[in-house]
């Protein structure tokens, strides 16, 4: 099963999408995932009662208005902004594939004070996604962890000490 970690960890480092498909989850250690967690159970309570729990098997959609058919992510920096738009997207396209049709989503950098719209899915985007489901299912079947790629991301990457000590 293919989870919205899986495909954030695809448009982020697919050594870290190895290993956390085989079970090593070194975010429970890191401040920064810490720091974005309280952000988004933190952020925005005032708004209505309106947004929803969706719960799609492997992936949680924590945020979800059924009324204006819009899924809502809060995110701690737009840093990584690419990898988010993929992880909405992929929610876009798992709701279609379980008759939720023309949704949108809306993603919330609360302390940048920024908003991205992710709109409806095209046939492209439709097309792109299926490519990440065979890469992924590709890169978690490798029978060996993937070398080491360094980013500029890793020095704040949860998994820097297995990487790198």
């Amino acid at each position: 099963m293919i989870s919205a970690s899986h495909i954030t960890y695809y448009h982020l480092c697919h050594r870290k999408l190895w290993l956390h498909h085989r079970g090593m989850r070194m975010e429970d250690n890191s401040q920064a995932v810490a720091e974005g967690q309280l952000i988004g159970k933190t952020t925005y309570t005032r708004r209505p009662q309106r947004w929803r729990e969706l719960d799609l098997g492997p992936l949680k959609i924590d945020h979800y208005d059924p009324h204006t058919n819009t899924v809502r992510e809060v995110k701690k920096s737009p840093k990584l902004e690419h990898a988010h738009i993929a992880q909405v997207k992929y929610y876009l396209y798992a709701m279609e594939k379980r008759g939720i049709h023309g949704a949108r989503g809306v993603i919330e950098y609360p302390k940048h004070r920024r908003t991205t719209e992710v709109s409806p899915l095209t046939d492209a985007d439709r097309r792109e996604i299926m490519g990440w489901e065979a890469e992924v299912q590709r890169i978690v079947s490798l029978p060996q962890c993937l070398p080491l790629v360094k980013k500029g991301y890793c020095r704040n990457c949860a998994f820097r000490d297995f990487c790198f000590v």
